[in-house]
């Protein structure tokens, strides 16, 4: 198949690349430093020239405080670039399916220890991040019932070597990696007490690869572990690993109440036979290795 990706340098356009050509795919793939997904035109000119045969649709400000910063760019990266791509797609590739995708934080937040939420609870997204992806999953909703081949996702946590330290669990391998080598400061973390449903990003990235398959149903699908796991326990797990004991400060500017958002993959396993390979040790040693390698090139 020809495979467009939007966001195609990002942290998971930067895996999801190569893992499509090496099944075979010929794929094309613009970021923001060659299209901005918020120009139609441009956007619609790259559809016309790549005449792919699915899309996927990475392209958003994927960091939640980014969003709440700038709630203007946020809506029109991750709104208005959506309606451009659907619409590029709808002009020059009726027939590509095309992969939207969303995030776990479009559900209501649970209480710690609730049950996975399934694709059929209602959203009720917090915060803009939220909102937007919410706004730009009806988009496809609604492109969908005009006939376009629409996947709907809504991925929850995911994280790897490569991932940006804005998020919790390189935020953490970070300062752990810095304190095994010798930097005495304190960790300063958010609240530890709530529950997030993690996954390695190659699990992620093979999802996406198994429902781009045209054989496979259109719909809204999660992408999750359906294991919920205590921030805290992330940073336990990578201190024993680390074989350090540190120091812990609450830091205010990341504190948010305690909640949980724990996803069922029910549905994807039944339509393709997916399911996660990667345990979250496995997950978190990779995430540290990786930040263990970038403080010794910094120190060399």
């Amino acid at each position: 198949m020809k495979i467009l990706v939007t966001g195609s340098r990002g942290f998971v356009g930067n895996r999801l690349v190569p893992h499509l050509k090496g099944a075979g795919h010929t794929v094309a793939g613009f970021d923001r430093d060659t299209v901005d997904v918020s120009d139609s035109e441009a956007v619609s000119a790259f559809v016309r020239a790549s005449s792919p045969d699915a899309v996927v649709h990475l392209a958003a400000i994927a960091f939640v405080p980014s969003a709440a910063q700038d709630p203007n760019l946020a809506h029109r990266v991750n709104v208005e670039g959506t309606r451009n791509v659907i619409e590029a797609v709808e002009a020059h590739a009726p027939g590509a399916r095309l992969l939207l995708i969303g995030s776990g934080d479009q559900y209501p937040p649970q209480a710690p220890g609730a049950p996975p939420l399934s694709e059929e609870t209602a959203l009720a997204p917090l915060g803009v991040y939220a909102e937007t992806k919410a706004a730009a999953e009806e988009l496809g909703h609604a492109a969908a019932h005009a006939g376009l081949d629409i996947v709907r996702v809504r991925a929850f946590n995911h994280t790897g070597p490569g991932q940006s330290p804005n998020f919790v669990a390189p935020d953490f391998a970070r300062q752990i990696a810095r304190i095994e080598a010798g930097d005495g400061a304190p960790m300063r973390v958010g609240n530890l007490e709530s529950v997030r449903d993690f996954l390695h990003v190659d699990d992620v990235i093979e999802a996406y690869r198994q429902l781009i398959d045209p054989g496979v149903p259109s719909g809204v699908y999660n992408v999750s572990s359906g294991v919920g796991t205590r921030i805290g326990e992330l940073l336990e797990s990578l201190a024993a690993m680390a074989g350090v004991e540190p120091e812990i400060l609450r830091d205010e500017a990341r504190w948010r109440p305690a909640d949980a958002r724990v996803g069922s993959y029910q549905r994807l396993q039944q339509a393709t036979g997916w399911k996660p390979l990667h345990t979250l040790d496995e997950t978190l040693k990779a995430v540290l290795d990786d930040w263990r390698a970038r403080i010794h090139a910094q120190g060399a």
